[in-house]
């Protein structure tokens, strides 16, 4: 089965046995209707991934591989924080009428800083670092921004990524302040490690292991009965998830550059609510 269906339905059955409850009016996300949005909740949940291994798609339920990519690159490669860019809708209930989400992901990673190498932004730099300096201990990304935050439509919830070269392997640890379990989970898992795949391939390392930490993983109140019978389900084994070969510039990426073969999956479990 695949790794990020036994990650998943690990979390959220703790979540479930042992998770504390956060409500009462003090909570800020609300639902469409104005009522508060309740979570249960554990802290400091770590995954890990060995992407040598398998491509941590999962499979209880059928997950956009393009459209998560699509996103990926809409804040990695595009720098973009306006939803004209994106091929999704994702972000729609946090755009204003010009589409754009403020000083927020996309824009942090456009700011160039000044090295004694150069200038670079903070994607630039990375990519500088894995070929030049793979031994490095500094090669990381950092979007929460303080300076900046009153001029986000949301704070960013994966807000770090942290880079390492283990040997001829590109690993990776992404940070992320919270997350919704049922929305987010799945999602990020496979954009950020699809991220890895292409990192590593243009620096000429193999994928090796994705560490994904987050500080408040929950489920939301109206999601708690999807959840239950989502993690009832019994999951397949992995796809096989391969790159296109012949790119060696990461700006050259697009979500047609990802395969994805034998891909077994569960039904969908239809449109549900998402707290804002």
């Amino acid at each position: 089965m695949s790794s990020a269906d036994i990650a998943f339905i690990n979390t959220c059955k703790d979540i479930i046995d042992n998770g504390t409850l956060v409500d009462g009016e003090s909570v800020r996300p609300h639902w469409d209707d104005g009522t508060p949005a309740y979570t249960i909740k554990r802290f400091g949940v770590v995954n890990r991934y060995d992407l040598s291994k398998e491509f941590p798609l999962m499979t209880i339920r059928p997950i956009s591989l393009r459209s998560a990519i699509d996103e990926i690159l809409w804040i990695w490669q595009k720098k973009s924080n306006n939803i004209h860019d994106l091929g999704s809708h994702i972000w729609d209930a946090w755009a204003d009428q010009n589409g754009s989400i403020g000083k927020a992901y996309g824009y942090q990673m456009s700011v160039k800083h000044q090295y004694k190498e150069g200038e670079f932004d903070m994607v630039d730099r990375v990519l500088y670092d894995l070929k030049h300096n793979p031994c490095s201990r500094r090669i990381m990304t950092n979007i929460y921004n303080f300076a900046d935050l009153h001029e986000m439509a949301l704070y960013p919830c994966a807000y770090s990524m942290t880079f390492n070269v283990v040997g001829d392997k590109l690993c990776a640890i992404l940070n992320q302040r919270s997350q919704d379990m049922l929305a987010a989970n799945a999602w990020n898992v496979a954009q950020y490690a699809a991220l890895v795949l292409m990192f590593a391939q243009v620096s000429g390392l193999k994928p090796g292991e994705f560490v994904h930490v987050i500080a408040d993983a929950h489920i939301y109140d109206r999601h708690v009965p999807i959840v239950k019978e989502l993690i009832t389900r019994t999951p397949f084994d992995a796809p096989k998830v391969t790159l296109d070969p012949n790119i060696t510039n990461f700006y050259d990426f697009t979500p047609d550059s990802f395969t994805v073969e034998n891909y077994q999956h569960g039904e969908k479990i239809g449109k549900f609510p998402v707290a804002v």
